[in-house]
């Protein structure tokens, strides 16, 4: 099975993409060719003219992470060399969903572990259904983290909370995940998929630009001094605000009406 069948990709006219981990009947573990089907949806994303991408897991759970059974198989430098380019293709895929403007919604559901977590975390808005739980699983077995976890969750939930969960592989539930910023909210599992294609789709319909420079400003801004910082925002605000997207916004704003800046074009 190669990759695109590991990986579902399908872009919409209207510039929604679904991406879907379809390997449902194992946790939709990462193997190889999952991570390379990753990449290449990732890649299609910043291809096609995308408003909004939506991730989703087939199956009881999302992603209980790193497909333990391929690993087993190998050792010593064998097993290196194939973890180096399981992570050389996740983390390409990761970078790329980062770089474009169109947000990212992740629907989580049953069991987030180990990489799991990294996508989830990965996302803008994050919606988990009120089964899930969460678990690092990285040190359980001898491991350290990958897909970004030890960069995101101390950002999300801050050090002291990260290293609790990658440490001691404690397993919290969707409530709790919520209350700490993992997640953006929870809904009721009967109700994830179609909340997260609602939320999608809103965003689909919103300015992508804006949002594109929204997602850099926050990334920059957890590390930037205020001052540059307060320069960038000033620069990308008089951005929004002289494109399409911005006069249209404005425009509908006056007139009264709902903007539709499905037909601005896009920033260069």
């Amino acid at each position: 099975m190669d990759g695109a069948m590991r990986v579902g990709i399908d872009i919409r006219d209207g510039g929604l993409a679904r991406v879907t981990l379809r390997r449902g009947e194992a946790g939709n573990a990462i193997d190889l060719e999952m991570a390379r089907g990753l990449l290449e949806a990732a890649r299609a994303c910043a291809r096609e003219p995308v408003r909004a991408v939506l991730l989703t897991g087939e199956g009881k759970s999302f992603c209980v992470g790193g497909d333990l059974r391929e690993f087993s198989q190998l050792s010593g430098e064998a097993l290196q060399k194939h973890l180096i380019a399981v992570t050389d293709a996740l983390h390409d895929a990761l970078r790329t969903f980062a770089a474009i403007d169109a947000p990212l919604v992740a629907a989580v559901q049953g069991a987030v572990a180990g990489a799991g977590i990294g996508l989830a975390a990965a996302a803008d808005v994050t919606l988990a259904a009120d089964n899930a739980s969460f678990t690092a699983a990285y040190t359980g077995i001898g491991y350290s983290p990958d897909a970004g976890a030890s960069w995101s969750l101390p950002r999300l939930i801050g050090p002291k909370r990260a290293l609790d969960l990658l440490l001691t592989n404690r397993r919290i539930q969707a409530a709790e995940a919520a209350a700490i910023g993992l997640v953006s909210r929870v809904v009721a599992a009967d109700e994830l998929a179609a909340e997260a294609a609602r939320t999608a789709e809103a965003l689909r319909r919103g300015p992508t630009g804006a949002f594109g420079a929204t997602r850099r400003l926050v990334a920059a801004g957890l590390t930037a001094d205020l001052g540059p910082h307060l320069d960038r925002e000033a620069r990308a605000l008089a951005a929004a605000a002289a494109s399409d997207e911005g006069r249209e916004g404005v425009a509908a704003f006056l007139g009264k009406r709902a903007p539709d800046f499905t037909r601005t074009r896009p920033r260069p």
